[in-house]
């Protein structure tokens, strides 16, 4: 959950409040008009032959010996990671003050959460084959640095033992005005930022009318990708009463800016409705100078109209804020899917092969929609909510979220082998569905195998959470 340093560099898909946003002088001149900040969505728009797919990797970070989460701070922690890292294999360090808070690469970057969970944001990728290989490299250096400073990177999408005034946080000025907010529209903020993590797929767009049938589909599909991935079953050292806890956690985060998106599932919804929810929703700050001015609680809309603090809106503004905000499915010049806790290795992939095979064929998108498109907007609501909870248990019409699970992973394949791109072993994408198949074929999500683990055989012994989820090296 980052944001643009001074630093101008080309963006890549995984701006979560992105630590390397573009910066360039048609961003910073003023605009007044509402049609300009719809129009900016449409300049994402792409011909089919320039789709890509980008992955944002989020992980955890513990202490291997206490299970504690790691510091920021300290000769262990993560800016020594950081640092690390750069020093060893190429990256480019980005500072905040004196402090390493992102590294550059030449096709990815790696940014910081508010509580140290480390984020690879990957490059925008022609192929899942090209991804694997990314995450693969990625994985061998965290693990190896983190191998040498006693600290784990798990496969989990929450913190598993420390509270939250347990694990610090990253010492970046924006915080000081987003903390104190979050705690005046919900009770879950905090945790949001310091405690979970994701894996996110990001996607093109040929059209606006393609734009809002992927942003539907996705939407609808929401309760049944949390289900398949569900993966935060303990935190604070105990069971929580969740399958995906994370996903809970934004229920209570700030409603303004999280959630589902009823406009969404209008068939005749444009990128008009989107701005228009956009415009609002709070802003949190904007930045001039290289410092973060406080506008914490006025819409954008009101931004727009009158400015603020002696500053008026800017289309690097509107970029800012629509980092900041967390629907299910974000739209910025691609689309964000982020429903998903994070994974270990061998499932990570299995996001943005699924969303590669439906949301890339046309037919598979149709087949996709007709899982989730009789649901009313209270079905949608109640589903949403019980996924968090029962995750594949769930029902909705009396059908298993496994069932639609199932069912989905099935066109996912369909599409990835008609688009039949191979490596050079000679598999086609949907290889790397297979982590995916398995944990169905169980018939329960990550976070049930686990949680049945931590109540029997491991007795509730973060040190066997440890081993069992921590990356490593193959």
């Amino acid at each position: 959950m980052a944001e643009p340093l001074a630093t101008a560099v080309v963006p890549l898909y995984g701006e979560t409040m992105s630590d390397l946003l573009q910066t360039d002088a048609a961003l910073e001149a003023p605009v007044t008009r509402r049609d300009a900040l719809i129009d900016y969505f449409a300049g994402g728009s792409k011909p089919r032959s320039e789709w890509r797919v980008g992955t944002e990797y989020e992980k955890v970070c513990v202490d291997r010996k206490t299970g504690r989460a790691a510091r920021y701070f300290g000769p262990r922690g993560i800016e020594a990671v950081l640092r690390r890292m750069a020093d060893r294999f190429g990256w480019t360090p980005r500072l905040e003050g004196e402090h390493v808070i992102a590294l550059e690469g030449r096709k990815a970057t790696v940014t910081l959460e508010p509580g140290g969970q480390l984020e690879l944001s990957g490059e925008a990728c022609e192929s899942i084959h090209c991804a694997h290989e990314e995450l693969a490299e990625h994985v061998g250096e965290i693990v190896t640095v983190g191998d040498e400073l006693g600290l784990a990177f798990l496969g989990l999408g929450i913190q598993p033992l420390s509270p939250l005034d347990d694990i610090e946080w990253v010492p970046k000025p924006r915080y000081r005005i987003m903390a104190p907010y979050m705690t005046r529209v919900g009770t879950l903020g905090h945790r949001m930022m310091k405690q979970t993590a994701t894996v996110q797929a990001n996607i093109d767009f040929d059209s606006e009318r393609n734009a809002m049938q992927k942003m539907r589909l996705a939407m609808g599909l929401s309760p049944i990708l949390t289900a398949a991935f569900a993966n935060s079953p303990i935190c604070d050292g105990r069971r929580n009463g969740y399958m995906s806890f994370r996903q809970h956690v934004w229920t209570d985060t700030d409603r303004d800016r999280c959630g589902l998106l009823p406009f969404v599932f209008a068939r005749e919804a444009g990128f008009e409705d989107y701005a228009d929810w956009a415009l609002d929703v709070p802003m949190y700050f904007i930045r001039r100078g290289g410092r973060f001015v406080d506008l914490s609680g006025l819409p954008f809309r009101e931004f727009l109209r009158h400015g603020a603090a002696g500053h008026h809106a800017t289309m690097a503004d509107w970029q800012l804020h629509l980092t900041t905000l967390f629907p299910e499915v974000r739209l910025k010049t691609y689309i964000e899917i982020r429903s998903v806790d994070s994974q270990p290795p061998e499932r990570m992939l299995a996001l943005p092969a699924l969303v590669k095979g439906v949301f890339y064929d046309d037919d598979c998108l149709l087949g996709a929609w007709d899982l989730v498109k009789a649901w009313s907007w209270s079905e949608r609501r109640e589903i949403y909510d019980r996924s968090h909870r029962e995750a594949l248990e769930a029902r909705i019409r009396g059908i298993r979220l496994l069932d639609l699970a199932r069912e989905l992973a099935k066109i996912a394949r369909v599409g990835l082998e008609r688009q039949n791109v191979r490596n050079g072993r000679g598999q086609n994408e949907a290889v790397h569905l297979d982590g995916l198949d398995r944990q169905l074929a169980l018939g329960r999500s990550p976070a049930e195998e686990i949680a049945e683990r931590w109540e029997t055989e491991w007795e509730e012994s973060i040190a066997r959470l440890i081993e069992f989820t921590a990356y490593r090296l193959p």
